[in-house]
């Protein structure tokens, strides 16, 4: 589960690109996202939101390469999500709830949507990872659109082509 916030992560960018640009860490700028599927241990950024304790943890641990990713929010997801109404099976209030949704979220166009920091230690990722509760938002949404289309899409396949009896 990640840590949301309120707050502009643009600034909070800056901040850990200059922090690691005077640290002694090599700093691999790694894609945001990429560490889905492997072995991770999450930092405890709602009680600890300081990335540079997160920092100090691995310069104690003789670390010395660190990956740093940040992405912004690109609208074209919110453009699928559209399609995914358009086409999916929805009542006509169900489909307003959600354009406003979608209306809403394309004001953080361009935003920086996720920070993460990362460091390898004995074959396990050790991760700092930070978005905005607007974001959050955002993939709740994708979540429960894609959720809905699937149901459908499993309404669809239920069919054996005629040769077998649902019985």
């Amino acid at each position: 589960m990640r840590f949301t916030v309120d707050l502009n992560l643009e600034t909070l960018k800056r901040e850990m690109v200059a922090y690691l640009a005077a640290s002694d860490f090599a700093v691999f700028y790694s894609d945001p996202g990429g560490l889905k599927g492997l072995p991770l241990v999450l930092w405890d950024v709602e009680r600890y939101p300081d990335y540079q304790m997160f920092l100090d943890v691995a310069r104690k641990a003789g670390v010395k390469l660190v990956m740093f990713g940040a992405a912004e929010f690109d609208d074209n997801d919110l453009d699928e999500l559209t399609e995914q109404i358009e086409e999916g099976e929805f009542t006509r209030e169900e489909q307003r709830e959600y354009e406003a949704r979608i209306r809403k979220l394309r004001s953080h166009k361009g935003a920086t949507c996720s920070l993460e920091l990362a460091f390898d230690l004995n074959s396990r990722l050790y991760v700092y990872d930070v978005q905005p509760d607007w974001y959050d938002e955002f993939c709740d949404l994708d979540e429960e659109i894609l959720a809905r289309t699937a149901d459908n899409d499993a309404e669809d396949d239920d069919s054996l082509g005629g040769f077998y009896s649902k019985n």
